[in-house]
């Protein structure tokens, strides 16, 4: 199932070309959709699954001759996913998550606050600056 707000996300790519088109294979629009929710997921499994489809069978599409508008597409739509994801955690590391103590007999404490686990992971990324470079053995 794709995502309600994909129709809002036009992808510019030039569909893979394929030998034979199977209605159950990676169609044009299937592709699109693979796409439109690879920007709004940041995972491939989730999109793959999204249209249908396989991580494989995603990944080995990607590979095929005739392939490099999709790609580079995969890459934009990867990016703004997972920049999406990483606002969608921050807002959530400073903000928003309620915790509640418990003892036998009840409720001892509610507590809303910042998410001390996900803020001291973001602490410990190291610095970026648009446009930089990452460093040998960082994704990029």
């Amino acid at each position: 199932m794709t995502h309600p707000d994909a129709a809002f996300f036009p992808v510019d790519f030039t569909p893979v070309p394929l030998a034979r088109v199977r209605h159950d294979g990676w169609t044009a629009d299937r592709q699109g959709k693979f796409l439109q929710v690879l920007s709004l997921t940041g995972t491939v499994d989730a999109a793959a699954r999204a249209v249908g489809m396989s991580r494989v069978s995603a990944y080995k599409l990607r590979q095929r001759p005739g392939a490099e508008s999709f790609a580079a597409a995969w890459d934009r739509a990867l990016s703004e996913g997972r920049d999406m994801l990483c606002d969608a955690a921050m807002e959530r590391a400073l903000y928003g998550v309620t915790t509640v103590r418990m003892r036998i007999g009840g409720v001892i404490e509610v507590e809303h606050g910042p998410d001390r686990k996900l803020l001291a992971s973001f602490l410990r990324l190291p610095p970026t600056r648009p446009g930089a470079a990452a460093a040998p053995g960082e994704p990029a």
